[in-house]
């Protein structure tokens, strides 16, 4: 079901000039119990009233002390909360990673920030054979959590090394969550209920929408996983969107509604837990079905999804299942590649309209 206040056709893609976009976590009170806030604030409230409730829960990272993080996620949290629960760390993302596990095993609940996932493979050992598998190896001996959380995918024009789109790696592996939300109403539930519960979550925040404006609830609210979100409604094919292609598929569902063609756009918001049961029965509604990720397409999530789909949805199905996903080349610094690289309304609107005119 459409939530109400998620739904992106509320979102202000400019900035209210009323509002400062990096403003920690402070929104703009609309005075009707709902406040205005950017996915970067919304993350940031989300961490400042948790870490009031929870006093065992803690930040770290490279500059998210004194310099409020790279994208200024963890503005003021020092400020309020001093250095013992906002700490800055030397570049060693393997160390402080390492020692986030050790604080987790011991009842702390810490949470660390990459200055960007791309970072993370530095620390790919103790997130993959340490974080993800402790509390397996434990027999339940000890629970991990942990939050990872930072910017993922590409931003502009930052080349090759620093525009990976993580969600199949890290979801490839059991034990660790993957989250990656698309509007700030989802960032701030989802990363509520990330901070609540004792398993290990990659929390992927894309840097291209830290600065998308929403109208949220200020009362309270947490986002269960594995529950996918309706963001519009539609007939003749269903596209599942992640993070910030939830933004180029409506975009593309919008031009494609000129000629006939109604898409429902799906965003499952986590990626493990997947909820495949919501993507069946939409598919089942329209008959045909289009992935959209920043994923490379070998090994990506529309593959798995399509997978999924063969085993519970294959009579439903009038057509293969699309995919529209990064192309598989290091990302060009060039504008005009890095465009033709990453799954753009363009090629959104070309896959759907393979999947209707069969």
């Amino acid at each position: 079901m459409t939530t109400p206040l998620a739904h992106p056709l509320a979102i202000r893609r400019a900035l209210n000039p009323k509002t400062d976009p990096i403003n920690g976590h402070k929104g703009v009170d609309l005075g009707d119990g709902t406040q205005l806030l950017s996915v970067r604030m919304a993350i940031c409230q989300a961490l400042y009233e948790e870490m009031q409730r929870d006093p065992t829960i803690f930040v770290m990272g490279e500059e998210v002390a004194q310099y409020n993080g790279a994208y200024k996620v963890t503005k003021g949290l020092l400020d309020i909360f001093g250095a013992e629960r906002v700490i800055d760390t030397p570049i060693t993302e393997g160390g402080f990673t390492g020692l986030a596990v050790g604080a987790a095993m011991t009842g702390l609940r810490p949470v660390i920030e990459y200055m960007s996932w791309n970072f993370s493979f530095v620390a790919f050992d103790q997130i993959i054979s340490n974080a993800s598998k402790m509390n397996y190896m434990t027999g339940g001996m000890f629970p991990i959590p942990l939050v990872m959380r930072g910017p993922n995918g590409a931003g502009p024009r930052v080349s090759s090394q620093h525009s990976h789109a993580v969600e199949a790696l890290y979801a490839h592996f059991p034990g660790l969550i993957v989250v990656s939300p698309a509007t700030p109403y989802d960032a701030k539930g989802l990363m509520k209920t990330a901070l609540r519960q004792n398993n290990p979550v990659c929390f992927l925040e894309n840097e291209m929408i830290y600065n998308l404006e929403q109208e949220i609830p200020k009362a309270d609210y947490a986002i269960p996983f594995g529950q996918a979100d309706l963001k519009r409604e539609g007939g003749d094919c269903t596209i599942v969107a992640i993070s910030r292609s939830v933004h180029w598929s409506l975009e593309a569902a919008a031009e494609l509604a000129k000629e006939g063609i109604e898409c429902e756009v799906l965003d499952p918001r986590t990626v493990k837990p997947l909820d495949i049961d919501a993507i069946v029965r939409s598919v089942k509604k329209t008959n045909r079905c289009v992935v959209v990720e920043e994923c490379y397409r070998t090994g990506g999530l529309g593959a798995e999804i399509a997978a999924q789909l063969m085993e519970l949805a294959f009579d439903d199905l009038d057509a293969p299942v699309g995919r529209v996903t990064t192309t598989e080349n290091p990302m060009p610094y060039a504008a005009n590649l890095e465009h033709e690289t990453l799954p753009k309304p363009h090629r959104i609107i070309a896959a759907v309209r393979a999947a209707c005119y069969r």
